[in-house]
């Protein structure tokens, strides 16, 4: 768990930082024990258009997480992104058993975000 946790916060680290013009309550992630940022990025319209976004936590550990739903989600057209079982995917990596309640917590209010923000881009 020790090198996993390690290399969770190295993904973390390696994302470029938000500028801080965008760290505002509408990209705001509310339901994280941390601040938590999420600014999606969509390209086209439609369910085929695309999902990308960047995301930013003051928590390393969080900022780990973000960089594993950018690799879960990032590059998906909308309607497969609501597909995508991120919980699952977590549990794969045995990610969540060393999550706190909290962090779970925050974990599922990420994901949510990125399927709200998808749902809304599927239906134009």
């Amino acid at each position: 768990w020790e090198d996993r946790y390690r290399h969770v916060i190295e993904m973390g680290r390696a994302m470029p930082p938000l500028d801080d013009t965008l760290k505002v309550a509408a990209t705001k992630v509310d339901g994280c024990a941390s601040q938590v940022w999420i600014v999606p990025k969509i390209n086209g319209a439609g369910p085929q258009a695309v999902l990308d976004f960047d995301g930013e936590s003051d928590a390393m550990i969080v900022n780990g997480l973000i960089a594993i739903l950018k690799v879960l989600y990032a590059g998906n057209t909308v309607e497969d992104a609501l597909k995508i079982d991120a919980l699952a995917a977590f549990a794969r990596l045995g990610l969540d058993q060393h999550l706190s309640a909290q962090r779970s917590n925050g974990l599922r209010a990420m994901i949510e975000r990125l399927r709200a923000v998808s749902r809304a881009a599927n239906l134009t």
